[in-house]
């Protein structure tokens, strides 16, 4: 199922000539952006942050799709196409994410289906939200290469909030399932003055990683970015980030 152009009409020509907007799995919606290159092409599945949808940050794309990485990028649920106020409320937290894991097996069964999409070559990341969704799903078996992920948590005991205890409660931290994670390429970026999700909650998951020999697992943090809360992008070092991620993620999908 097709659905309007409008909502990809403010990319760049060169970005929206290799977009299409699908529904997949249970009918979400999601951003498939064929990447410049040969087929198969290997895919990162990527989540957004709460509040916002899959069509931000076409930057991000554009580089992924001219190094050779298609993108799926998903609307979390409440979020986009599919709004609904009350799952992007901070404390909706444990039900957004239960919803969206509920969600990825349906998705990945319809992308591996795409002709131009590579099943054997997929990575998964996502940011805040978005992320701590990739991290649990790491803590399952999975197909995934490699993983990458932005300002978010996956140790929730370390961020004092009933929404984060919440979301332990029912299962949902990643910490609490690292001895079904198998070895994964990981590459974490979070300022170290994130006033939203403190940098101590990826720190905890990244340490007990390496311990385990989870890895190898790479922990990216600058001290400030000048992004808003600290939490929303990375500032004057977005660019910075973008590049990091599409090297990782190079190195991990793309023949050498």
């Amino acid at each position: 199922m097709t659905t309007t152009p409008e909502r990809i009409a403010h990319f760049p020509t060169s970005l929206r000539e290799r977009s299409s907007l699908r529904r997949l799995g249970a009918d979400v919606p999601a951003l498939l952006v064929e990447p410049e290159g040969p087929a198969p092409a290997p895919v990162f599945l990527w989540l957004h942050g709460r509040t916002v949808s899959k069509e931000l940050d076409s930057a991000r794309y554009t580089r992924l799709l001219r190094a050779g990485v298609g993108v799926c990028a998903l609307d979390l649920p409440g979020h986009g196409e599919r709004e609904d106020p009350a799952l992007q409320a901070p404390d909706a937290l444990a039900d957004l994410l239960a919803a969206a894991l509920g969600e990825l097996d349906g998705v990945l069964d319809d992308l591996r289906r795409v002709a131009w999409v590579d099943a054997a070559r997929l990575a998964i990341g996502g940011m805040s939200a978005g992320g701590m969704v990739a991290l649990r799903r790491l803590g399952d078996p999975h197909p995934f290469r490699c993983a990458a992920v932005e300002a978010t948590a996956g140790d929730f005991a370390r961020v004092d909030e009933p929404r984060f205890a919440a979301a332990r409660r029912r299962g949902l931290d990643p910490l609490d399932h690292l001895d079904a994670w198998r070895p994964t390429p990981l590459l974490a970026m979070h300022s170290e003055a994130d006033a939203v999700v403190p940098v101590a909650a990826i720190r905890g998951l990244v340490d007990a990683l390496r311990a385990r020999g989870k890895g190898p697992v790479e922990l990216v943090t600058w001290p400030e970015t000048g992004a808003p809360q600290e939490h929303l992008g990375f500032g004057r070092l977005a660019g910075e980030a973008r590049q990091r991620l599409v090297a990782f993620l190079a190195e991990h999908l793309l023949p050498r």
